[in-house]
């Protein structure tokens, strides 16, 4: 059985080198890792080279639930290109830069506990936060 892939993407009004910082920055990462706003990320770490780990603490802001997303990369080019294991699972995002800012592709591969729809759906919001924190952020900066 071929393992189903699922990709969202957004367009990112902001230079690539900011993009990326904002994607694999712990700091950055709790303020827009997450799906809906009754959660968010308490914790991440990363250490961005091929063999490195990642991890981030998502939680439910009422204390009901949480749960560790965490992987090995396996190939990093800088500015560029991220794939990482998690689980069983593989992942890739893809960084293109364009006229106006930059094109973040994320594709996964689906996992069978929910289906294919929900699991864009969480995956492209949580997508859609990265692209207006990078936004503002390099704006505030």
């Amino acid at each position: 059985m071929t393992t189903q892939k699922i990709t969202v993407e957004t367009h990112v009004a902001a230079p690539v080198d900011h993009v990326w910082q904002s994607y694999t920055t712990p700091q950055d990462i709790m303020q827009w890792n997450a799906a809906s706003d009754d959660w968010h990320t308490t914790a991440a770490t990363v250490d961005l080279r091929e063999g490195g780990t990642f991890s981030s603490r998502m939680e439910a802001k009422d204390g009901s639930m949480g749960f560790d997303f965490e992987g090995t990369y396996t190939r990093i080019e800088p500015q560029r290109l991220i794939e990482y294991s998690f689980g069983d699972r593989k992942a890739r995002v893809d960084f293109e830069p364009e006229n106006d800012g930059v094109r973040v592709r994320v594709t996964f591969e689906a996992e069978e506990e929910h289906g294919i729809d929900q699991q864009r759906e969480g995956w492209q919001a949580i997508l859609d936060n990265f692209a207006r924190h990078a936004a503002r952020t390099k704006q505030a900066g």
